[in-house]
């Protein structure tokens, strides 16, 4: 058990590092307050938006139907129209016969006009009765200038009849055709106003829509850091727990490890005493590891450093890339606790590790793993291994990418520090 006291590297019990943990640990759940509040932000935005688009799509249905019903109104109109030129071509036809007949009683009145004017002007028909041969032939003759009195009448009656229905019937298709145009009219600006509407509702529709991706791709995001703070602290509890168990048991192990080193002194000197020139010997086996050093951060792993932190395709790159060809394992660089183990589509697989030393706490970040071998709230050594270097993710080429941050991890990688300065 002395063992799970080292994990944090303190180099003795601290109420104080209990304390520090608890504090980062409350601000972390501030953190995720803030974050879910933000969540539900942005699940009422969501809503509203998604109800708005529901109101918008009633009103641009409506529009729709309205401009189907208007377009068939035009249909018909057209139909009308059409049927009144057709009525107008019949009517110019029957108007033609009119005039060819108004044009031969004028010729008719006109010889009855010149007879007239060659008689004198004065047709007695008095004289064309009494001067009957016979009775039979005086009742021929009064019932021919009966007639012929009759039909100039009726010609007369006649063409002031023609000329009125004529008249009446060009007045009457030229203001249907006038109230048909004029409906025209009102019926295709109609349609171009409700088209108007209908491109204005489309168009906010369309707002609605970009509106409702960003606010889903904010959400996303909120939650992608929601599950980062709980692992974090969820880290941090596992972290005070370990502390604490260490607390209560330092005192037993004080005792035992003074009792173990007074042995290991004694074993030591009677070695000396008996060995004249012996020597140890070491084991030359290679590892494709890197060797645990003894600062308070080791390597991650071997390979060379191919890109450092700072601005790169102008961007600034929270981290190092250590790249190194074959199968490479990873390490963690401290003790600690797998806060997170999972994949992203930028870190692809990656692995995050919370460490507490000296009362500060550090977050490791492994990425673009090939594979991971470690999980969740899990507790790791200084130099164990927790994966293998590969090329998952948002990576061009088999490296490493290894973040280290004084603090709390966070989105904008402020508490983001330079590996370098703490690990050859």
């Amino acid at each position: 058990m002395i063992g799970v006291g080292s994990l944090f590297s303190a180099p003795a019990a601290s109420a104080a590092t209990i304390h520090d943990m608890e504090t980062k640990k409350q601000h972390i759940q501030e953190k995720r307050s803030n974050v879910q509040s933000g969540i539900n932000k942005a699940d009422q935005q969501i809503n509203r938006l998604q109800a708005q688009q529901a109101r918008l799509d009633e009103q641009i249905k409506a529009l729709d139907l309205a401009i189907g019903e208007t377009n068939q109104k035009i249909r018909e109109k057209q139909a009308q129209i059409e049927d009144t030129e057709a009525e107008i071509d019949v009517l110019e036809q029957e108007i033609s016969v009119l005039k060819e007949r108004i044009a031969k009683r004028n010729e008719v009145l006109k010889e009855r006009a010149r007879s007239f004017q060659q008689s004198g002007g004065d047709v007695n028909y008095l004289e064309v009765i009494l001067g009957s041969s016979s009775f039979s032939n005086f009742v021929d003759r009064v019932n021919a200038v009966a007639t012929i009195v009759e039909a100039d009448q009726d010609i007369l009656r006649q063409h002031e009849e023609d000329k009125k229905s004529l008249e009446e019937k060009q007045a009457a298709v030229e203001q249907k055709l006038l109230s048909l145009e004029s409906m025209l009219v009102e019926f295709t600006e109609m349609k171009t106003k409700l088209t108007g509407q209908k491109r204005e509702k489309d168009k906010l529709m369309a707002q609605l829509k970009l509106k409702e991706e960003e606010t889903e791709h904010l959400k996303f995001s909120l939650q992608e850091e929601a599950e980062i703070l709980a692992g974090q602290q969820a880290a941090i509890q596992k972290a005070i727990e370990l502390e604490k168990n260490r607390l209560a048991e330092l005192e037993a192990a004080r005792k035992l490890a003074a009792e173990e080193a007074a042995k290991a002194r004694a074993a030591r000197e009677r070695r000396a005493a008996s060995n004249n020139g012996g020597g140890s010997s070491s084991s030359d086996d290679y590892s494709p590891a890197p060797a645990v050093s003894s600062g308070t951060f080791t390597r991650p792993s071997a390979g060379v450093v191919t890109s450092r932190m700072g601005k790169r395709w102008n961007k600034f790159h929270a981290g190092i890339d250590i790249a190194k060809p074959g199968t490479v394992p990873v390490v963690s660089v401290a003790d600690g606790v797998v806060m997170r183990s999972y994949y992203s589509s930028s870190y692809g697989n990656c692995v995050m590790i919370s460490h507490s030393i000296g009362g500060q706490l550090y977050t490791s970040v492994y990425a673009h793993l090939e594979s991971k071998s470690v999980g969740n709230g899990q507790v790791v050594a200084k130099g164990q291994q927790i994966g293998y270097m590969g090329n998952t993710g948002r990576s061009f080429g088999q490296h490493l990418h290894f973040e280290l941050h004084k603090g709390a991890w966070n989105p904008s990688k402020s508490n983001a520090v330079n590996p370098l300065n703490y690990f050859n």
